[in-house]
Protein backbone atom coordinates (compact mmCIF):
# COMPACT_ATOMS: atom_id res chain seq x y z
CA UNK A 1 0.00 0.00 0.00
CA UNK A 2 1.24 3.92 -0.70
CA UNK A 3 0.20 6.87 -0.72
CA UNK A 4 -1.39 8.50 -4.02
CA UNK A 5 -0.92 12.10 -3.25
CA UNK A 6 -2.95 13.40 -6.59
CA UNK A 7 -5.72 11.60 -5.55
CA UNK A 8 -5.30 11.65 -1.97
CA UNK A 9 -5.43 7.85 -1.27
CA UNK A 10 -3.54 5.06 -0.14
CA UNK A 11 -3.44 2.35 -2.44
CA UNK A 12 -2.97 -1.44 -1.94
CA UNK A 13 -1.46 -2.93 -4.88
CA UNK A 14 -1.33 -6.31 -3.54
CA UNK A 15 -4.91 -6.87 -3.36
CA UNK A 16 -5.96 -3.53 -6.01
CA UNK A 17 -8.41 -1.82 -3.58
CA UNK A 18 -7.87 1.39 -2.34
CA UNK A 19 -9.00 3.51 0.84
CA UNK A 20 -9.89 7.16 1.47
CA UNK A 21 -7.67 9.31 3.84
CA UNK A 22 -10.60 9.96 5.59
CA UNK A 23 -12.04 6.35 6.21
CA UNK A 24 -11.65 5.28 9.63
CA UNK A 25 -10.34 1.80 8.23
CA UNK A 26 -6.95 3.95 6.78
CA UNK A 27 -4.24 3.62 9.65
CA UNK A 28 -2.83 6.92 10.72
CA UNK A 29 0.72 5.64 9.38
CA UNK A 30 0.77 3.71 6.23
CA UNK A 31 1.71 -0.08 6.31
CA UNK A 32 3.24 -1.57 3.37
CA UNK A 33 3.40 -4.68 4.35
CA UNK A 34 1.42 -6.56 1.84
CA UNK A 35 2.54 -4.31 -1.02
CA UNK A 36 5.40 -5.21 -3.92
CA UNK A 37 7.16 -2.43 -2.29
CA UNK A 38 7.51 -3.73 0.95
CA UNK A 39 10.70 -6.21 1.83
CA UNK A 40 10.38 -8.74 4.29
CA UNK A 41 12.38 -11.39 4.82
CA UNK A 42 11.82 -14.67 6.25
CA UNK A 43 13.63 -18.40 6.85
CA UNK A 44 11.77 -21.53 7.22
CA UNK A 45 13.76 -24.86 8.06
CA UNK A 46 13.81 -27.53 5.39
CA UNK A 47 13.54 -30.77 6.66
CA UNK A 48 16.54 -32.59 5.47
CA UNK A 49 16.32 -36.15 3.08
CA UNK A 50 18.49 -39.10 3.75
CA UNK A 51 19.80 -41.75 0.89
CA UNK A 52 22.75 -39.95 -0.59
CA UNK A 53 26.20 -41.60 -0.63
CA UNK A 54 29.22 -40.47 -1.59
CA UNK A 55 29.49 -42.05 -4.78
CA UNK A 56 26.78 -40.23 -6.14
CA UNK A 57 27.48 -36.53 -4.59
CA UNK A 58 30.82 -37.42 -6.85
CA UNK A 59 29.31 -38.29 -9.62
CA UNK A 60 27.08 -35.06 -9.81
CA UNK A 61 29.77 -32.99 -9.11
CA UNK A 62 31.83 -34.25 -12.33
CA UNK A 63 28.68 -34.33 -14.67
CA UNK A 64 27.84 -30.87 -13.74
CA UNK A 65 31.59 -29.66 -14.49
CA UNK A 66 31.26 -31.57 -17.77
CA UNK A 67 27.77 -29.71 -18.47
CA UNK A 68 28.93 -26.18 -17.35
CA UNK A 69 32.32 -26.39 -19.26
CA UNK A 70 30.24 -27.18 -22.19
CA UNK A 71 27.99 -24.00 -21.72
CA UNK A 72 30.43 -21.54 -21.19
CA UNK A 73 32.41 -22.83 -24.31
CA UNK A 74 29.87 -22.70 -26.58
CA UNK A 75 28.95 -18.89 -25.10
CA UNK A 76 32.68 -17.58 -26.39
CA UNK A 77 32.47 -19.43 -29.45
CA UNK A 78 29.14 -18.58 -30.84
CA UNK A 79 26.86 -16.07 -28.43
CA UNK A 80 29.47 -13.77 -27.75
CA UNK A 81 30.67 -13.15 -31.26
CA UNK A 82 27.04 -12.53 -32.23
CA UNK A 83 26.35 -10.17 -29.81
CA UNK A 84 29.20 -8.05 -29.47
CA UNK A 85 28.34 -5.36 -32.14
CA UNK A 86 24.97 -4.74 -29.90
CA UNK A 87 27.37 -4.54 -26.83
CA UNK A 88 29.52 -2.55 -28.49
CA UNK A 89 26.85 -0.02 -29.58
CA UNK A 90 25.21 0.15 -26.21
CA UNK A 91 27.90 0.97 -24.77
CA UNK A 92 28.85 3.90 -26.90
CA UNK A 93 24.91 5.20 -25.88
CA UNK A 94 25.73 4.93 -22.49
CA UNK A 95 29.38 6.74 -22.89
CA UNK A 96 28.55 9.45 -25.31
CA UNK A 97 26.97 12.18 -23.60
CA UNK A 98 30.80 12.25 -21.58
CA UNK A 99 32.31 12.58 -24.90
CA UNK A 100 34.01 9.27 -24.28
CA UNK A 101 34.05 6.34 -26.95
CA UNK A 102 34.90 1.75 -26.48
CA UNK A 103 36.38 1.86 -29.60
CA UNK A 104 39.62 2.84 -31.15
CA UNK A 105 38.70 5.84 -33.68
CA UNK A 106 37.01 7.31 -30.86
CA UNK A 107 40.15 7.11 -28.43
CA UNK A 108 41.63 8.79 -31.36
CA UNK A 109 39.50 11.42 -31.81
CA UNK A 110 39.80 12.18 -27.78
CA UNK A 111 43.48 12.61 -28.35
CA UNK A 112 43.13 14.93 -30.98
CA UNK A 113 40.51 16.95 -29.30
CA UNK A 114 42.56 17.39 -25.85
CA UNK A 115 45.22 18.35 -27.95
CA UNK A 116 43.22 21.16 -29.94
CA UNK A 117 42.18 22.57 -26.29
CA UNK A 118 45.68 22.89 -24.53
CA UNK A 119 46.51 24.51 -27.72
CA UNK A 120 43.69 26.75 -27.72
CA UNK A 121 43.62 26.93 -24.25
CA UNK A 122 46.57 29.64 -23.77
CA UNK A 123 47.38 30.41 -27.49
CA UNK A 124 49.85 33.83 -26.09
CA UNK A 125 51.91 31.08 -24.48
CA UNK A 126 52.62 29.77 -28.05
CA UNK A 127 52.56 32.79 -29.68
CA UNK A 128 55.25 34.15 -27.21
CA UNK A 129 57.29 31.05 -27.74
CA UNK A 130 57.12 31.87 -30.85
CA UNK A 131 57.78 35.36 -32.05
CA UNK A 132 59.73 36.29 -28.75
CA UNK A 133 63.16 35.62 -30.43
CA UNK A 134 62.49 37.59 -33.25
CA UNK A 135 62.53 40.84 -31.19
CA UNK A 136 64.89 42.75 -30.48
CA UNK A 137 65.67 45.21 -27.83
CA UNK A 138 67.29 48.61 -29.13
CA UNK A 139 69.45 51.23 -27.23
CA UNK A 140 70.26 54.70 -28.55
CA UNK A 141 73.49 56.78 -27.14
CA UNK A 142 73.82 60.16 -28.65
CA UNK A 143 75.03 63.81 -27.62
CA UNK A 144 72.39 66.15 -27.49
CA UNK A 145 72.28 70.05 -27.21
CA UNK A 146 70.65 71.06 -24.60
CA UNK A 147 69.76 74.74 -24.36
CA UNK A 148 70.53 75.25 -20.70
CA UNK A 149 73.54 72.79 -19.83
CA UNK A 150 75.07 72.49 -23.42
CA UNK A 151 75.88 69.37 -24.84
CA UNK A 152 74.91 66.17 -22.96
CA UNK A 153 74.24 62.50 -23.46
CA UNK A 154 71.25 60.75 -24.15
CA UNK A 155 69.65 57.20 -24.18
CA UNK A 156 66.60 55.89 -25.03
CA UNK A 157 65.39 52.32 -26.02
CA UNK A 158 62.53 50.65 -28.01
CA UNK A 159 62.26 47.36 -30.08
CA UNK A 160 62.57 45.36 -33.47
CA UNK A 161 61.69 43.30 -35.73
CA UNK A 162 64.34 40.70 -37.17
CA UNK A 163 62.46 40.33 -40.87
CA UNK A 164 65.52 38.77 -42.67
CA UNK A 165 67.95 35.97 -41.23
CA UNK A 166 71.09 38.05 -42.42
CA UNK A 167 70.27 40.80 -40.03
CA UNK A 168 68.02 43.27 -41.39
CA UNK A 169 65.85 44.62 -38.64
CA UNK A 170 62.57 46.76 -38.82
CA UNK A 171 61.44 49.33 -36.44
CA UNK A 172 60.37 53.04 -36.09
CA UNK A 173 62.02 55.96 -37.14
CA UNK A 174 61.68 57.63 -33.94
CA UNK A 175 63.19 55.23 -32.08
CA UNK A 176 66.55 55.85 -33.55
CA UNK A 177 65.65 59.52 -34.72
CA UNK A 178 68.52 60.90 -32.44
CA UNK A 179 71.32 58.87 -33.58
CA UNK A 180 70.10 59.60 -37.10
CA UNK A 181 72.15 61.85 -39.52
CA UNK A 182 70.00 63.41 -42.07
CA UNK A 183 72.42 64.48 -44.62
CA UNK A 184 74.48 61.41 -44.58
CA UNK A 185 71.28 58.64 -44.18
CA UNK A 186 73.71 57.12 -41.53
CA UNK A 187 74.16 56.87 -37.66
CA UNK A 188 75.37 60.42 -36.54
CA UNK A 189 79.50 60.76 -35.52
CA UNK A 190 78.39 61.30 -31.86
CA UNK A 191 75.47 58.71 -31.98
CA UNK A 192 75.60 54.36 -31.56
CA UNK A 193 72.94 52.07 -31.96
CA UNK A 194 72.71 49.01 -30.04
CA UNK A 195 70.86 46.06 -30.94
CA UNK A 196 70.49 42.98 -28.35
CA UNK A 197 69.14 39.42 -28.85
CA UNK A 198 66.50 38.12 -26.58
CA UNK A 199 69.63 35.44 -25.71
CA UNK A 200 72.23 37.56 -26.08
CA UNK A 201 71.48 40.73 -23.59
CA UNK A 202 75.32 40.48 -22.57
CA UNK A 203 76.52 41.20 -25.94
CA UNK A 204 74.93 43.59 -28.08
CA UNK A 205 75.50 44.62 -31.52
CA UNK A 206 76.38 47.78 -32.80
CA UNK A 207 73.76 48.78 -35.93
CA UNK A 208 74.14 50.65 -39.07
CA UNK A 209 71.20 53.26 -40.39
CA UNK A 210 69.72 51.58 -43.82
CA UNK A 211 67.27 54.23 -44.29
CA UNK A 212 64.63 56.05 -42.74
CA UNK A 213 60.96 57.04 -43.42
CA UNK A 214 59.30 59.50 -41.73
CA UNK A 215 55.95 60.12 -43.05
CA UNK A 216 55.08 56.10 -42.03
CA UNK A 217 57.52 56.29 -38.60
CA UNK A 218 59.52 53.88 -40.14
CA UNK A 219 63.60 52.29 -40.62
CA UNK A 220 65.47 49.97 -41.17
CA UNK A 221 68.28 49.01 -39.35
CA UNK A 222 71.34 46.38 -39.68
CA UNK A 223 73.50 44.29 -37.42
CA UNK A 224 76.55 41.98 -38.99
CA UNK A 225 74.91 38.82 -38.09
CA UNK A 226 73.20 35.61 -40.03
CA UNK A 227 70.96 32.84 -38.94
CA UNK A 228 68.93 35.00 -36.99
CA UNK A 229 65.30 33.69 -35.95
CA UNK A 230 63.28 35.99 -38.95
CA UNK A 231 59.58 36.83 -37.82
CA UNK A 232 56.69 35.55 -40.21
CA UNK A 233 55.14 38.42 -41.41
CA UNK A 234 50.98 38.21 -41.91
CA UNK A 235 48.55 40.22 -44.15
CA UNK A 236 46.82 43.05 -42.25
CA UNK A 237 44.29 43.34 -44.64
CA UNK A 238 42.50 40.58 -43.63
CA UNK A 239 42.37 40.79 -39.84
CA UNK A 240 39.14 41.72 -38.02
CA UNK A 241 38.02 43.67 -34.99
CA UNK A 242 37.90 41.52 -31.93
CA UNK A 243 40.99 39.48 -32.95
CA UNK A 244 43.04 38.24 -30.61
CA UNK A 245 46.15 40.83 -30.35
CA UNK A 246 49.34 40.16 -28.74
CA UNK A 247 52.31 42.50 -28.02
CA UNK A 248 55.77 42.08 -27.59
CA UNK A 249 58.64 44.37 -26.77
CA UNK A 250 60.97 46.40 -24.69
CA UNK A 251 58.61 48.77 -22.29
CA UNK A 252 60.33 51.18 -20.22
CA UNK A 253 64.09 50.53 -20.31
CA UNK A 254 66.91 51.33 -22.08
CA UNK A 255 69.00 48.80 -19.74
CA UNK A 256 66.85 45.95 -20.97
CA UNK A 257 65.38 44.70 -18.16
CA UNK A 258 61.43 44.49 -19.28
CA UNK A 259 62.68 42.93 -22.77
CA UNK A 260 60.46 40.51 -24.54
CA UNK A 261 57.50 41.56 -22.34
CA UNK A 262 54.37 40.16 -23.74
CA UNK A 263 50.71 41.60 -23.59
CA UNK A 264 47.64 40.54 -24.68
CA UNK A 265 44.34 42.39 -25.88
CA UNK A 266 42.03 42.21 -28.97
CA UNK A 267 42.30 43.99 -32.67
CA UNK A 268 39.81 47.62 -31.43
CA UNK A 269 39.33 49.30 -34.64
CA UNK A 270 40.81 49.30 -38.28
CA UNK A 271 41.94 52.37 -40.23
CA UNK A 272 41.95 54.56 -37.93
CA UNK A 273 43.39 58.09 -39.13
CA UNK A 274 46.00 59.85 -36.42
CA UNK A 275 47.67 62.59 -37.42
CA UNK A 276 51.36 63.17 -36.58
CA UNK A 277 53.07 65.91 -35.58
CA UNK A 278 54.71 66.57 -39.60
CA UNK A 279 51.11 66.86 -40.89
CA UNK A 280 50.96 63.48 -42.09
CA UNK A 281 47.58 61.11 -41.65
CA UNK A 282 48.69 57.62 -40.85
CA UNK A 283 46.18 54.85 -41.01
CA UNK A 284 46.88 52.37 -38.31
CA UNK A 285 45.41 49.65 -36.40
CA UNK A 286 43.84 50.38 -32.88
CA UNK A 287 44.43 47.85 -30.35
CA UNK A 288 43.73 47.60 -26.28
CA UNK A 289 46.92 45.16 -26.04
CA UNK A 290 49.21 47.49 -23.59
CA UNK A 291 51.85 49.07 -25.42
CA UNK A 292 54.10 51.65 -23.74
CA UNK A 293 57.09 53.16 -24.16
CA UNK A 294 59.45 51.23 -25.21
CA UNK A 295 57.24 48.74 -27.67
CA UNK A 296 57.74 51.31 -30.09
CA UNK A 297 58.86 49.11 -33.07
CA UNK A 298 57.91 46.00 -31.72
CA UNK A 299 55.45 43.70 -32.97
CA UNK A 300 51.66 43.06 -32.82
CA UNK A 301 50.82 39.82 -33.20
CA UNK A 302 47.69 37.60 -34.70
CA UNK A 303 46.57 34.46 -33.55
CA UNK A 304 48.85 32.68 -35.85
CA UNK A 305 51.80 34.22 -34.37
CA UNK A 306 52.28 36.13 -38.02
CA UNK A 307 53.27 40.21 -37.12
CA UNK A 308 50.33 42.09 -38.14
CA UNK A 309 51.49 45.48 -37.15
CA UNK A 310 54.61 47.68 -35.95
CA UNK A 311 53.75 49.00 -32.69
CA UNK A 312 54.34 53.15 -32.62
CA UNK A 313 53.02 55.21 -29.53
CA UNK A 314 54.66 58.39 -29.90
CA UNK A 315 52.35 59.70 -32.14
CA UNK A 316 49.40 58.43 -30.00
CA UNK A 317 48.05 61.35 -27.08
CA UNK A 318 48.66 60.78 -23.75
CA UNK A 319 45.89 60.19 -21.24
CA UNK A 320 44.13 57.23 -22.72
CA UNK A 321 43.81 53.86 -21.08
CA UNK A 322 43.47 50.96 -23.40
CA UNK A 323 44.41 52.57 -26.93
CA UNK A 324 47.27 51.97 -28.38
CA UNK A 325 47.97 51.80 -32.40
CA UNK A 326 50.16 49.68 -34.64
CA UNK A 327 51.40 50.74 -38.55
CA UNK A 328 49.77 47.63 -41.00
CA UNK A 329 52.50 45.38 -41.99
CA UNK A 330 51.46 45.36 -45.38
CA UNK A 331 52.35 49.33 -45.48
CA UNK A 332 55.10 48.46 -43.09
CA UNK A 333 56.41 45.57 -45.74
CA UNK A 334 56.48 47.76 -48.62
CA UNK A 335 58.62 50.76 -47.31
CA UNK A 336 60.95 48.00 -45.56
CA UNK A 337 61.88 46.67 -49.08
CA UNK A 338 61.75 49.75 -50.88
CA UNK A 339 64.19 51.20 -47.94
CA UNK A 340 66.80 47.80 -48.24
CA UNK A 341 66.46 48.39 -52.10
CA UNK A 342 66.86 51.85 -52.92
CA UNK A 343 67.33 53.34 -49.72
CA UNK A 344 64.65 55.87 -49.99
CA UNK A 345 60.68 55.17 -50.61
CA UNK A 346 61.10 55.96 -54.22
CA UNK A 347 57.85 57.80 -56.73
CA UNK A 348 56.94 60.11 -53.97
CA UNK A 349 56.36 63.73 -55.03
CA UNK A 350 58.41 66.95 -53.44
CA UNK A 351 58.08 70.03 -53.29
CA UNK A 352 61.32 71.01 -51.92
CA UNK A 353 60.57 73.42 -48.81
CA UNK A 354 60.89 72.96 -45.34
CA UNK A 355 58.17 74.57 -43.25
CA UNK A 356 57.03 76.22 -39.50
CA UNK A 357 54.69 73.86 -38.26
CA UNK A 358 53.99 76.41 -35.34
CA UNK A 359 51.95 78.79 -37.53
CA UNK A 360 48.34 78.55 -37.30
CA UNK A 361 45.22 80.85 -37.53
CA UNK A 362 45.85 82.43 -34.58
CA UNK A 363 49.46 83.87 -35.97
CA UNK A 364 48.13 84.16 -38.86
CA UNK A 365 45.56 86.86 -37.20
CA UNK A 366 48.03 87.87 -34.34
CA UNK A 367 50.65 89.29 -37.44
CA UNK A 368 47.67 90.22 -39.57
CA UNK A 369 49.17 87.98 -42.28
CA UNK A 370 46.43 84.97 -44.63
CA UNK A 371 46.59 82.00 -43.34
CA UNK A 372 48.46 79.23 -44.37
CA UNK A 373 51.56 76.85 -45.25
CA UNK A 374 54.65 79.40 -44.07
CA UNK A 375 57.75 78.37 -45.65
CA UNK A 376 61.16 78.13 -43.50
CA UNK A 377 63.84 76.59 -45.92
CA UNK A 378 63.87 76.03 -49.67
CA UNK A 379 66.11 72.86 -50.43
CA UNK A 380 68.76 74.44 -53.45
CA UNK A 381 67.98 73.29 -56.53
CA UNK A 382 64.93 71.72 -56.22
CA UNK A 383 61.30 72.69 -58.12
CA UNK A 384 60.38 75.42 -55.32
CA UNK A 385 63.98 76.96 -55.62
CA UNK A 386 63.93 76.70 -59.52
CA UNK A 387 60.49 78.45 -58.91
CA UNK A 388 61.65 81.09 -57.27
CA UNK A 389 59.49 80.36 -53.67
CA UNK A 390 61.72 82.21 -51.08
CA UNK A 391 62.19 81.78 -47.07
CA UNK A 392 58.66 83.56 -45.09
CA UNK A 393 56.64 82.63 -48.41
CA UNK A 394 52.95 81.34 -47.42
CA UNK A 395 51.31 79.24 -49.36
CA UNK A 396 47.61 80.21 -49.85
CA UNK A 397 46.49 77.70 -52.49
CA UNK A 398 47.77 74.42 -54.29
CA UNK A 399 46.45 73.94 -57.52
CA UNK A 400 43.13 76.46 -56.91
CA UNK A 401 42.35 74.76 -53.67
CA UNK A 402 42.70 77.05 -50.08
CA UNK A 403 45.59 75.24 -48.07
CA UNK A 404 45.24 76.27 -44.26
CA UNK A 405 48.40 73.73 -43.30
CA UNK A 406 50.82 70.93 -44.17
CA UNK A 407 48.21 68.52 -44.32
CA UNK A 408 45.65 70.52 -47.01
CA UNK A 409 48.83 71.26 -49.47
CA UNK A 410 50.04 67.21 -48.96
CA UNK A 411 46.25 65.83 -49.45
CA UNK A 412 46.68 67.61 -52.93
CA UNK A 413 50.16 67.24 -53.99
CA UNK A 414 50.57 63.84 -53.27
CA UNK A 415 47.65 63.33 -56.34
CA UNK A 416 50.35 63.91 -58.47
CA UNK A 417 53.84 62.08 -59.13
CA UNK A 418 57.48 63.32 -59.76
CA UNK A 419 57.21 65.22 -62.79
CA UNK A 420 53.87 67.04 -62.96
CA UNK A 421 53.60 70.76 -62.61
CA UNK A 422 51.66 72.04 -59.83
CA UNK A 423 50.29 75.78 -59.59
CA UNK A 424 51.09 77.53 -55.84
CA UNK A 425 49.16 80.73 -54.72
CA UNK A 426 52.03 82.72 -52.46
CA UNK A 427 51.36 85.61 -50.26
CA UNK A 428 54.60 88.11 -49.53
CA UNK A 429 55.09 91.22 -48.25
CA UNK A 430 51.50 91.97 -48.98
CA UNK A 431 51.04 90.67 -52.67
CA UNK A 432 49.45 87.33 -53.87
CA UNK A 433 51.59 85.71 -56.60
CA UNK A 434 51.22 82.82 -58.70
CA UNK A 435 54.11 80.28 -59.40
CA UNK A 436 54.41 76.92 -60.91
CA UNK A 437 56.47 73.91 -59.32
CA UNK A 438 57.67 70.78 -61.28
CA UNK A 439 57.55 67.96 -58.69
CA UNK A 440 60.68 66.08 -58.25
CA UNK A 441 61.48 62.57 -56.44
CA UNK A 442 61.78 63.03 -52.67
CA UNK A 443 64.61 61.47 -51.51
CA UNK A 444 65.75 63.57 -48.48
CA UNK A 445 64.54 62.68 -45.09
CA UNK A 446 62.57 66.51 -44.05
CA UNK A 447 61.79 67.72 -47.46
CA UNK A 448 58.09 68.54 -48.88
Amino acid sequence: MIYDNENNKNIDYQNGNSFDNNSPANPSTPVFRNSPFYYSESLKKKKSKKGFNLFQVILIAVLSSILGGGVVFLAFQVVAPAIQPDVDRCFDRILAPSGLSSNAPGNQELTSYKIEIEKTDSPVVWIAKKVSPSIVGIRVTARVQNFLFGEQQSTGGGSGIIIREDGYILTNYHVIEYAYDSSANTVAKNAKIEVFLLDQKDKPYTAEIVGVDWRTDLAVIKIDATNLPAAELGDSDKIEVGELAVAIGNPASADMEFMGTVTAGIISGLDRTIMSESGYEFKLIQTDAAINPGNSGGALVNSEGKVIGVNSIKIVATGYEGIGFAIPINTARKVAEDLIEHKYVPGRPYIGIKVDSDFDESMARYYRVPVGVLVREVIPFSGAYKAGIKVGDIITKCEGKAVKNLQELNAIKNNYKPGDVIKLEVYRNGQYMEVEVELTEERLTFEQ
